[in-house]
């Protein structure tokens, strides 16, 4: 139903535009098969796996110490005077907080690696799509997964023609 109403918003876009001209040339590309067949996409996922499985492991190893640091309170917590206990507690608290901390600093750090390694992919798609549209002479080309439009040919900016259109 979704990717019914998709391919009318499509269609009613192209019905609308033709009008207008019929040296017009329209043509769409699903972009997210287009990013996810590129090579350098498959090198960006071993990369990101990469940065994930050190970011776990030095997480793993985080964890391992917290428990351990949990286990021997535990067992030693009764032989501890107030001042040792007191101590303990703060370190494991400590800890606690660097875990967290280091959770969100990885998650974000990932992302940023993600975005990193995605740019050039997306922009020599673009410029792919470019170089194509304009050999091609094509007005528009369209993303035909979201609707969105990679391409286009320069064109008359209608919004102050419409603000007067409404008076405002």
């Amino acid at each position: 139903m979704k990717n019914k109403m998709k391919k009318l918003a499509l269609l009613a876009i192209f019905g609308l535009l033709t009008l207008g001209s019929s040296a017009q040339k329209f043509g769409h590309i699903n972009y997210q098969e287009l990013i996810s067949l590129m090579p350098e996409r498959t090198s960006m996922q071993t990369t990101l796996q990469d940065e994930l499985n050190g970011l776990e492991s030095h997480l793993m190893s985080m964890q391992t110490e917290y428990q351990s640091m949990v286990e021997e309170f535990k067992n030693n917590e009764e032989s501890y005077d107030e001042l040792t206990k007191q101590d303990k507690i703060s370190e494991i608290q400590g800890l606690e907080q660097r875990l967290t901390t280091f959770q969100q600093s990885a998650q974000a750090s990932l992302q940023e690696k993600e975005q990193e390694l995605l740019q050039p992919i997306l922009e020599k798609a673009q410029n792919a799509i470019d170089v194509v549209a304009e050999k091609g002479k094509y007005t528009y080309i369209l993303d035909s997964s979201s609707g969105f439009i990679l391409y286009s040919k320069d064109s008359e900016d209608i919004l102050e023609k419409v603000k007067l259109a409404l008076k405002i």
